[in-house]
Parts: C-alpha cells; structure tokens; sequence
C-alpha cells in the first residue's frame, strides 16, 4: 500500500528541487565519462616538445652519418656553401614534421586505446564503405547537386 505521501502529487518546489537534483547527477556523470580537455592539452604539448627535441637530436645524427662533419649551426654564415645550408634546411624540417607526425599519432592512439574516444577537439573523418574490397576509404568532397552552381558541361550547352 501507498502512503499519504506517495498518492499526494508533488508541489511545485519539490517538482523544482527533483528536476534540479536530476540535472546535476547528469551533469556529474557527464563529467566522468568525457575525458579531460586539458588531460589532452598537456599529453599533445609534451608530444610536440619531445617531437622537437628528439627530431633535431636525428637530424644531427643523420647529417653526421652522411657527410662525417658537425650540423651547420647557422645556415646564414658565409663559410656555410649554399648546397649545405638548403641540405640542412630540407633535411632538418624534413625530419622535424615526420618526428612530429608520428609521435601526435602515436599520442591519439594511446588516448583513444585508454578512454575509448578521440581526443577534444578532432572529429571523426567520415568513411564510406568500399563494397568491393570490403574495406572504408575516407569519403570524397561533396559533390554539387542540379541546385548548386553549374558544371562546365551545362555551361556550354
């Protein structure tokens, strides 16, 4: 059996109070499920000042292994042919952007291996099925229907 309480309807406070407390236990789980923002921040600007330290330490190496001398340590200096200077260039930015490549992809897997969901702020690319092979390919750009502008072929008709 109910109690008086219970087959009373609820005044309009406590109505309030239920749908506030209902909120905020929403909100508290939401908290827990999403990852942190500033969690992501920290682990992708370590990755990229790793990035850095570590592509110019190959760079130095790599360059020391082709050519038996020291990096150039300025690309302006009139000793330096130019050859050198545009080797070193190409080759230091060269490794610089594959170091940091990597090492950002390898940074995403590892959030997306321990909570689940890609990190704040990148979206999922969107994929299509490939029916042949059986395997996704990222889907094209859009492609412009009879209300968006005219191709070529109905211009010159």
């Amino acid at each position: 059996m109910l109690n008086r309480s219970e087959r009373r309807p609820l005044s309009k406070k406590t109505k309030r109070e239920k749908v506030r407390h209902q909120s905020l236990e929403t909100a508290r789980t939401a908290r827990k499920k999403q990852p942190g923002k500033r969690t992501w921040k920290a682990m992708d600007r370590t990755s990229t000042i790793a990035a850095g330290l570590i592509a110019h330490r190959i760079t130095a190496l790599t360059w020391r292994a082709a050519t038996g001398k020291k990096p150039p340590t300025s690309t302006r200096h009139p000793d330096v042919s130019n050859t050198e200077a545009v080797t070193w260039a190409v080759l230091a930015g060269a490794s610089i952007e594959l170091t940091k490549v990597l090492i950002h992809r390898g940074t995403a897997n590892y959030w997306v291996k321990s909570t689940g969901h890609l990190p704040p702020g990148m979206k999922p690319l969107n994929t299509v099925g490939d029916k042949k092979s059986g395997k996704e390919k990222p889907a094209g750009p859009p492609v412009e229907g009879s209300a968006g502008k005219r191709t070529k072929k109905a211009r010159k008709a």
